[in-house]
């Protein structure tokens, strides 16, 4: 089983792929020097496997490597955030508040 996570800027959205078949999706939307994500979802099919953690990681990681702040619209984002403290400080300091971080 390979899985793989891409960002696909066409659909404004991080996909997570199970051997290529697509099982979930982080939907952004991207203006000048942050990324806010506002929905996650998983295919049932696919749930409980530790695909959405992957798919926040990987989104994640992409922002940070490309100076992002990230604003965490989107509930399993925030949530992730939350359990990975490592990562708060993409939040912009001022916003943390706002969204409980």
């Amino acid at each position: 089983m390979t899985t793989s996570v891409l960002d696909n800027p066409d659909r404004s959205r991080f996909e997570v792929l199970d051997d290529g078949e697509l099982a979930g999706f982080a939907e952004y939307h991207r203006s000048e020097g942050e990324i806010a994500f506002i929905h996650t979802e998983i295919d049932a099919r696919f749930e409980g496997r530790g695909l959405a953690g992957q798919l926040a990681r990987t989104a994640l990681d992409s922002a940070r490597e490309q100076g992002l702040a990230v604003l965490p619209y989107c509930p399993f984002i925030r949530g992730w955030l939350g359990k990975h403290p490592e990562y708060t400080e993409l939040v912009p300091g001022a916003r943390r508040a706002s969204f409980g971080l």
